[in-house]
């Protein structure tokens, strides 16, 4: 389980923003014998076909054809993007002697932790050259800003409840006066352009404090990005994998823009996922109808993480339908379908475990405490499928380094591989038959 635990954070520190998650996970299906696919270009696929597709280099969609007659897919999606500090088009901040950096939130991210520790920048440049425009992904890639706190000599409120303000308590330090425009200098330089060939950019900080593993049994780790890296990377497990073939597709799905609602082209609110799975369709030679009754019959898992039980504030957590870390699988519940899992998603899921023989546990919030939202019932805004929203259970979601359990990496993995194995088929009753 170390081992599960290493290859995490390798992946991880691949993958400081979303657009080199997609790079990262790429480059680890082609080593699977995954092809690359063209939204732009016509499609033409056969059975058998193991492809991926990828839009504004920050999402990614890849399926594995059957060889036999396509009947529905078996689907499991994520989301590449964290909570984070995004860079201003003019990032560059010139006061006094010192040169900071112009940013804003990107998600609900916890701004306290993002003080007092070594920060990096990364993302991508849009670049001219003799071809036209090229996107460039670039990573400083050591410890360049940091975001010092206000000593508590002039801040006596910062342990009272002290409301951090974006704009003027967030802003790294990266140099000095002299130093103006050596930030883009340095990125151009890695995107092996010169500055004035830069005509765009997306760049986010990124903590470099580096995972560890702890605990009196070695049983929790932590890092940056848990949320939802940690899916993404046993979801991607799982599907690599090589597995029987059967009537169904596999699919897997790694979204962009979920922390900040997905209303993006790459996001789950975008025809992504729905052009893609039409698309298939149609290039296997199957009708309209034909295509809508596959997705009808298609089932989903949307995994993103869950809010394990917190050891110094139980009182935030329902009672009966709290989780823990190590402790499997976690189904997610939650009335007003800020989750989309229903009675029979949620008896789907507990099955899958029990074939894998994995744990698995329920999630739902106090009824007083209004919850996050995720992936799931976005989705199935563009293609309606029964779907679960399911996750592993962590601490401190939404910190620059949050803490999850070691052997829940291993328990998510094997659900997911039995998931993509299980051959299933329903009728017009809603009845799920799972296979052997």
């Amino acid at each position: 389980m170390y081992t599960d635990v290493q290859r995490f954070f390798d992946y991880v520190y691949a993958s400081p923003t979303a657009f080199h998650a997609v790079q990262e996970t790429a480059k680890r299906l082609s080593a699977a014998g995954y092809l690359p696919l063209n939204e732009g270009e016509a499609w033409n696929l056969k059975p058998g076909d193991r492809r991926y597709v990828t839009r504004n280099g920050s999402a990614l969609i890849a399926f594995e054809l059957p060889e036999d007659r396509l009947s529905s897919f078996r689907l499991v999606a994520a989301h590449a993007d964290s909570p984070t500090l995004k860079l201003k088009e003019q990032a560059e901040d010139v006061s006094g002697p010192y040169l900071r950096l112009n940013v804003e939130k990107y998600g609900g991210l916890i701004m306290s932790t993002w003080l007092d520790r070594p920060l990096s920048v990364a993302g991508r440049l849009i670049v001219r050259t003799d071809n036209g425009l090229a996107s460039r992904l670039v990573d400083l890639n050591r410890d360049a800003v940091l975001i010092p706190n206000l000593p508590i000599h002039f801040n006596r409120e910062v342990n009272d409840g002290y409301a951090f303000n974006a704009q003027q308590d967030m802003l790294p330090l990266f140099g000095s006066q002299t130093d103006q425009g050596r930030l883009m200098g340095e990125l151009a330089d890695r995107a092996g352009v010169s500055p004035d060939a830069v005509l765009g950019s997306d760049l986010y900080l990124y903590s470099r404090v580096p995972g560890s593993v702890w605990g009196a049994a070695e049983e929790y780790f932590s890092i940056g990005r848990i949320d939802d890296l940690e899916c993404a990377f046993t979801a991607l497990d799982a599907f690599a994998a090589p597995h029987p073939l059967c009537t169904q597709a596999n699919v897997f799905c790694l979204f962009d823009n979920e922390e900040v609602g997905s209303t993006s082209r790459q996001g789950a609110d975008s025809t992504l996922l729905s052009d893609t799975l039409r698309r298939v369709c149609d290039s296997l030679g199957m009708s309209h109808s034909e295509a809508l009754a596959a997705i009808a019959a298609s089932f989903m898992i949307s995994a993103d993480n869950a809010h394990a039980l917190h050891p110094n504030h139980p009182e935030k957590f329902d009672a009966q339908n709290r989780v823990y870390m190590n402790g499997g699988v976690v189904i997610k519940h939650s009335a007003n379908q800020k989750y989309t899992t229903d009675g029979l998603s949620s008896a789907i899921m507990t099955e899958i475990c029990a074939r894998a023989n994995v744990p698995c546990q329920h999630f739902a919030n106090r009824s007083d405490i209004l919850g996050g939202s995720t992936l799931g019932n976005i989705a199935n805004t563009h293609a309606s499928m029964p779907t679960v929203d399911i996750g592993l259970a962590q601490l401190a979601m939404h910190s620059s380094y949050e803490t999850a359990g070691v052997r829940d990496l291993a328990y998510m993995t094997e659900a997911l591989r039995t998931f993509y194995e299980l051959p299933f088929a329903m009728d017009a009753d809603s009845r799920y038959t799972l296979g052997g």
